[in-house]
């Protein structure tokens, strides 16, 4: 078991390197220059956040860790998700080019406080996701059902019922702040979007394969935001 984790976490890692490597050139080939202070900041960030996380599921929670080395519209199973994931991925890319290219042209500018209200919310997207984790193992990158999988109803799961969108939705509301754009707040709505077309398709899944999820759902009024849906 140990060099079964060993390998895990040390793919994981990999894959991590290679996002924040990814996150950079998409950040400073737009922008054109390394002189970009916001830039930097969020992707410390970024960074600090994913591997404190990265080495808490290591050590707490390894079999999650593996679940979501597994990412992307190529570990999708079903169809719909995996046209779902392709689009959210351009969307979630978007959100960083476009206030890259802000950075570069000069179409809009955040003042300072409103670059660290865009931090916190990044901060704050990271500290959800890492609530969901905690709660929940079988929090896989893919819609899939594992075996024994059950479901799951309390933490934030009992106030919404796909609290890692909210997570991941506060986050990605937060980037094109934190990089001091508020023209790339135009990003923000069709990666929304996706998110939703995601979830509902996630539960449509899920009621038919998971055993107590419709009665979840009926218990569990609201999806994402609560009292209003």
């Amino acid at each position: 078991m140990g060099g079964a984790t060993a390998k895990v976490t040390r793919r994981a890692g990999l894959g991590l390197a290679q996002l924040v490597v990814v996150i950079g050139l998409l950040l400073f080939a737009p922008a054109g220059t390394v002189r970009f202070v916001e830039a930097w900041a969020f992707l410390a960030l970024f960074s600090g956040a994913s591997l404190a996380i990265t080495v808490y599921l290591a050590k707490r929670d390894p079999v999650l860790l593996q679940r979501r080395t597994q990412a992307g519209p190529v570990a999708e199973k079903e169809r719909s998700q995996k046209i779902i994931q392709s689009l959210a991925s351009v969307a979630f890319v978007s959100t960083i080019v476009v206030p890259a290219l802000d950075h570069r042209f000069g179409w809009s500018h955040a003042s300072l406080p409103v670059v660290i209200a865009g931090d916190l919310l990044v901060v704050l997207g990271f500290l959800i996701v890492f609530l969901v984790f905690r709660e929940n193992t079988f929090t896989s990158s893919v819609i899939e059902v594992a075996a024994k999988q059950l479901v799951i109803e309390t933490g934030p799961y009992a106030i919404v019922r796909h609290p890692m969108y909210v997570g991941g939705l506060v986050l990605v509301a937060g980037i094109p702040l934190a990089l001091g754009s508020l023209v790339g707040l135009v990003t923000f709505p069709p990666f929304a979007a996706v998110i939703v077309w995601r979830l509902l398709d996630e539960e449509r899944f899920l009621v038919g394969h998971l055993a107590g999820y419709s009665v979840y759902c009926e218990k569990t009024r609201w999806r994402l935001l609560a009292h209003v849906w």
